[in-house]
């Protein structure tokens, strides 16, 4: 989906649009999944990366600007735990109970009219 908001900046707002949202790139040189007895499903992704490409444009009372731009996250590491409740009552069901991300390098680049 599009991202639309607006931020207030010193003397004024600036209103943004983000649009066309595309994944470009995925990357998972390192991933593992592995079971925990009796409680669920741990899945480890290390050093992952992701490439996006957009279109956005931002408007201020004294200019305005748009263009294309290009976002890539690197060194992501991701740690997920899942249950997995086991009783006979119905469907499986899976929920996740704990997730902890972190990125190292993110690098923006706008190529605008300006």
């Amino acid at each position: 989906p599009d991202l639309t908001g607006h931020e207030k900046f010193g003397l004024g707002n600036v209103k943004y649009n983000i649009s066309r949202i595309h994944v470009t790139a995925v990357e998972l040189p390192s991933a593992s999944i592995s079971l925990l007895p009796g409680s669920g499903i741990k899945l480890v992704i290390g050093n992952a990366s992701l490439t996006i490409n957009m279109n956005w444009n931002i408007r201020t009372w004294m200019f305005k600007d748009s263009g294309r731009g290009t976002v890539h996250i690197s060194k992501v590491f991701v740690t997920a735990i899942f249950s997995t409740p086991m009783d006979n009552t119905g469907p499986a069901t899976i929920s996740l109970t704990s997730c902890r991300t972190t990125s190292g390098d993110i690098d923006i680049k706008l190529n605008g009219k300006s």
